[in-house]
């Protein structure tokens, strides 16, 4: 795992010790002590004069293996917070030549050293943070003291990775070279020989009298951005000791901090998430996928510009379909002004941008689709406009072009009935809005062939998206998932809610916004309509709340029309409450003989996140969902449920299924046929297993 060469640079002998442990050259315990062992040889040998560490491939080191957290392999020695301390105090200089990516552990590793070369592709983060941990390996008390306070909070609560030349801005490495290993080599035997002055840290406290203001800063940042995480926090007050202690006091307290976090639930369920997040794109075929290069749009209302804008940033070419000049130019003046929003908060330089602009060609004529790979259609949500749509594509489009959907709930296989190449059509169910939501819902229909699954895939990867496969069924796993949730919503309302009592226990439960602000921001006429769609197959004796009904019968559609559950200044977001609705709601009450209560926000937060949990089972036994991981990917990426809970199994899991069961089985009791258990929650529950083991 870790190969040894010996080097001459003007006679003189540098051992490179290059770390091999794909894919990523994780240090985990095995490598650890490799490297160990193979540092002390190099530095006992009298005719070696520095240590150069490097990695292979495009990777100096992934950082630590995750798969070992809260496992006995984390205590096999040397620890790597050890190894680096030895590195560090040396006899001789030791150089990290960052060959490529240098993220946690692995750029961890590089503080230690006594300098830093990197190539001129290098990415160097300290991710951590996502992971609900914080870097435990030195990274909180190294970096501060490289880089300065401010830098190193942005690296390390940001968690973003920076670039080869940003590191040499900002000081973190010496030099950036085109041969790393070779530069590496060189600024090794200058330290050697004192030619140079070794960049390790300075023991001593920072003594920044302008950091207070700064930590306040980044805290409050961080609360708003990680909505309840921890690790953002504690991040943030290790960095604050290197303002007042030394290294050694430091790094004690970085040490506890990180045993605090890697043990509480919070960053189990972060693992849960990016493992989840891995095992989602893992389709089960092998099939080839095809090439994709032009993709067309059908509509460029908010989520068809969105779409276009997403391929355009991907690289690809997109022809952006309307049915009239107004509503085209409209769909074109809104992609304008999101990407001038974009360049103005400097996330695209105006040559990306305009680069992405001159990848979109408008058109009011199907015929300009004719040779794109791909059409993606997202007009109205209504299954007649739909195969209108559909039967026109299958005729102009060539006989190998994917056709797709965006639809968030309508039937893939009725749709793919009204064309010639069923194998050619599935869903692609993207999230408002389409180019910054990264959740994209690949639904495979009965006849849908898996190389046609396979390239929406991969084209879903180079957007940057988190595809997950899902079958075809009325909302298919996020929708037909938030309708039970938003059932118990409306009815908490009816027995004595209000709408921010609702929303406001769920944002305290993590969500980002409470499930009836978010139907307002959705828009409450999608949701209407999808309800009288289903009104014929609705059974008669089971409850149904018609608040929901009421407020759009009164014209209210939400922030589009400046009210719904809540009212809307003109031009704000913010959702204010409305006596009307207290006053509708009460009238919905008294007509269906509800006694309204008082109900604890434990009430609110067990009624609706359960539904999900119990709806999830279902979706698990009919087969819409390959794995209970993948309901928790949709629903913290494309519905903000809490990342820290790790989504709705996972966080059922966490609370225990037998609780969970039991729970529901006192709804089933008091509430009626809506909370019969699902059979796979009981089978599970009762055999002692969890939905993570399913």
């Amino acid at each position: 795992m870790v190969h040894v060469e010996i080097r001459h640079v003007d006679q003189a002998a540098i051992a490179v010790l290059r770390i091999d442990n794909p894919p990523v050259n994780s240090v985990g315990s095995q490598v650890r002590v490799t490297l160990g062992e193979q540092l002390d040889k190099a530095l006992a040998d009298a005719q070696v004069k520095a240590v150069v560490l490097t990695g292979s491939g495009r990777f100096f080191s992934g950082g630590a293996d995750i798969r070992e957290f809260n496992t006995p392999k984390t205590q096999v020695r040397p620890l790597l917070r050890e190894l680096i301390a030895r590195i560090e105090g040396s006899g001789k200089p030791v150089v990290a030549a960052i060959n490529g990516t240098a993220l946690g552990g692995g750029l961890e590793l590089t503080l230690g050293c006594h300098g830093r070369v990197a190539s001129e592709t290098a990415k160097l983060g300290l991710p951590e943070v996502k992971l609900g941990v914080l870097p435990g390996a030195g990274g909180t008390q190294r970096l501060p003291r490289l880089i300065g306070i401010a830098d190193a909070l942005d690296m390390i609560v940001g968690g973003e990775p920076i670039t080869a030349h940003q590191a040499l801005a900002n000081g973190l490495v010496d030099e950036v070279a085109a041969d790393p290993i070779d530069a590496a080599c060189r600024l090794g035997l200058a330290l050697s020989r004192g030619e140079r002055e070794s960049r390790a840290v300075d023991p001593g406290p920072l003594r920044n009298a302008a950091s207070e203001a700064l930590f306040e800063a980044a805290r409050r940042d961080a609360q708003r951005r990680y909505r309840g995480c921890n690790a953002p926090l504690e991040c943030i007050g290790c960095i604050e000791q290197t303002v007042h202690t030394s290294l050694e006091t430091g790094l004690a307290h970085e040490a506890d901090r990180f045993k605090f976090l890697v043990e509480g639930d919070q960053s189990k369920a972060q693992r849960h998430l990016f493992f989840a997040e891995r095992q989602a794109t893992k389709l089960p075929s092998a099939a080839e996928p095809s090439q994709i290069a032009r993709v067309g749009v059908v509509g460029a209302g908010t989520m068809g510009g969105g779409i276009a804008m997403s391929l355009a940033n991907g690289g690809y070419w997109v022809v952006l379909l309307e049915q009239t000049e107004a509503a085209l130019q409209r769909g074109w003046n809104t992609i304008q002004g999101n990407y001038a929003a974009s360049s103005k908060r400097g996330r695209f330089t105006e040559q990306e941008v305009k680069d992405r602009l001159s990848r979109i060609q408008c058109s009011l004529e199907y015929g300009d689709l004719a040779d794109v790979d791909l059409v993606i259609e997202a007009a109205f949500e209504d299954m007649q406009v739909k195969k209108e749509i559909f039967t026109r594509l299958d005729a102009v489009c060539k006989p190998t072009a994917i056709l797709a959907s965006n639809t968030s709930r309508l039937d893939i296989n009725e749709i793919a009935a009204v064309t010639s190449r069923p194998a050619q059509v599935l869903g692609m169910h993207f999230f408002s809005p389409a180019n910054v939501m990264r959740l994209l819902e690949v639904v495979k229909g009965a006849k849908t062939s898996d190389s046609v699954i396979a390239t929406v895939f991969r084209l879903a990867v180079r957007l940057n998206k988190i595809p997950v496969l899902v079958g075809v069924c009325d909302g298919f796993v996020g929708n037909r998932m938030v309708s039970h949730y938003t059932r118990e919503a409306y009815f908490l309302l009816e027995e004595g809610c209000t709408p921010a009592q609702v929303d406001g226990a769920l944002r305290r439960f993590g969500m980002a916004m409470g499930p009836l602000q978010m139907q307002d921001m959705a828009g409450l006429d999608i949701s209407w309509a999808a309800r009288k769609r289903q009104a014929p197959t609705r059974l008669a004796h089971l409850r149904y709340s018609k608040v929901a009904d009421r407020i759009c019968e009164m014209g209210r559609f939400g922030q589009k029309t400046g009210s719904g559950f809540y009212r809307y200044e003109a031009g704000s977001r913010e959702p204010i409450p409305d006596p009307q609705i207290d006053a509708l709601i009460a009238q919905c009450s008294a007509e269906a003989g509800i006694t309204r209560r008082e109900i604890s926000d434990e009430e609110i937060i067990a009624r609706t996140i359960y539904a999900l949990v119990n709806e999830g089972a279902r979706i698990l036994q009919d087969g819409i969902a390959q794995r209970a991981s993948d309901i928790d990917v949709v629903y913290v990426a494309g519905y903000g449920f809490p990342m820290f809970r790790g989504g709705p199994m996972f966080y059922a899991d966490t609370v225990g299924l037998p609780e969970v069961l039991a729970t529901i089985r006192r709804f089933h009791e008091q509430h009626g046929e809506y909370w019969e258990p699902a059979p796979l929650l009981v089978q599970l529950a009762e055999s002692g297993r969890r939905f993570s083991d399913s």
